[in-house]
């Protein structure tokens, strides 16, 4: 087995990845994704790619005041560099969030102002902080005074029907005030009535040009750019005009192309494991996170499904972990019975021709 696994639990002593932030470590990273992004996910992630950046998905304030810090801020510490997102509007608050992810070991903190979803509208941040970018810039300030962490923003081009550039330049100036560096762009409006979640993720069209023009104006800050990219090639498109690219549902839906990446775009020419070595580490894992809190595997196989994304047979494969009928089954098991699904499959493809 060439992939080690190490564990940390408790919030303090977590050990540092290799990999200090620096301007580059923006260059490429895996976007937060609400139900996706969890601590297995990352695990799973971090077996594809040792250089790339990983966010946690969003985390509220007001679950760290009032929920679980073990439940919400724990991860494993293969994740590093991992960076804590936080969506929330009062200073005090993300202060208090942003002084528990230095304490718990996180490499970077993150507000959200661009999520749409009625929910978070309704606390009050994630993309209509865009219309207020003097309280975003006192909530990166807040958070900057009380860590010694990259404070950084995620946020869209617009609001609505406001298109103009200058709405997101002001924005990114303003806050930029207040010791902000880093600001990922994802380069669509944020449509906050008449669209889902889903919606807004697809139906405002992308235009980079704005987040192109960004860098152009703030030389000095790094702008990474995200939304609807999908490719290696679009990867290196999109690095002739900005610092970085962040890569969201495609990470997650085709994950192996996430094993290019550290070559491709971080100049390390390691080996890279196979398939299957991963899919065996993920069953360590799966045994290893029962035996320390008693997390069934289905809750992490569930994230590794794209893992034969594209290869004769990954269709009978991904029922296997998926099958709820086989739930009572160690991992173990379950991964004699997925891979027989894949040769089966496979050979049954070969004969389709």
């Amino acid at each position: 087995m060439l992939i080690m696994l190490r564990t940390h639990q408790a919030p303090t002593g977590l050990e540092r990845g290799t990999d200090s932030l620096s301007h580059n470590s923006w260059r490429l990273s895996v976007a937060p994704m609400m139900d996706w992004t969890d601590r297995h996910c990352r695990f799973f992630h971090r077996l594809l790619t040792r250089h790339t950046l990983l966010y946690t998905e969003m985390v509220t304030t007001g679950a760290l005041r009032y929920g679980s810090e073990q439940r919400h801020l724990r991860f494993n510490a293969e994740e590093h560099a991992v960076a804590l997102q936080l969506g929330g509007s009062d200073t005090a608050d993300l202060a208090h969030a942003a002084k528990l992810g230095q304490d718990w070991g996180y490499d970077e903190i993150n507000l959200n102002c661009g999520c749409p979803s009625d929910r978070v509208q309704r606390g009050a941040f994630g993309a209509c902080l865009m219309n207020e970018p003097r309280t975003v810039a006192d909530c990166v300030k807040a958070m900057r005074d009380v860590v010694d962490l990259p404070v950084t923003v995620k946020h869209r081009i617009g609001i609505d029907k406001i298109e103009s550039y200058d709405f997101v330049r002001d924005f990114v100036g303003t806050v930029s005030e207040a010791g902000c560096e880093v600001f990922i762009v994802h380069a669509r409006n944020a449509w906050l009535d008449g669209l889902s979640p889903k919606e807004n993720r697809e139906i405002p069209p992308l235009r980079y040009e704005l987040a192109y023009q960004l860098k152009q104006d703030f030389p000095t800050l790094n702008i990474v750019v995200n939304g609807g990219i999908k490719t290696n090639a679009e990867v290196v498109q999109h690095l002739q005009l900005a610092d970085g690219v962040m890569i969201g549902r495609e990470a997650y839906y085709n994950p192996w192309l996430l094993s290019t990446w550290d070559a491709e775009f971080f100049g390390d020419a390691h080996s890279r494991p196979t398939r299957e070595e991963v899919e065996e580490a993920m069953v360590d894992y799966m045994e290893r996170a029962f035996a320390e809190d008693g997390c069934p595997w289905y809750a992490i196989a569930r994230h590794m499904l794209g893992l034969y994304h594209g290869e004769r047979g990954s269709r009978y494969w991904r029922q296997v972990w998926s099958n709820h009928k086989l739930k009572p089954l160690p991992p173990r098991e379950v991964l004699v019975l997925a891979r027989k699904a894949l040769a089966r499959g496979a050979e049954m493809s070969v004969d389709a021709f």
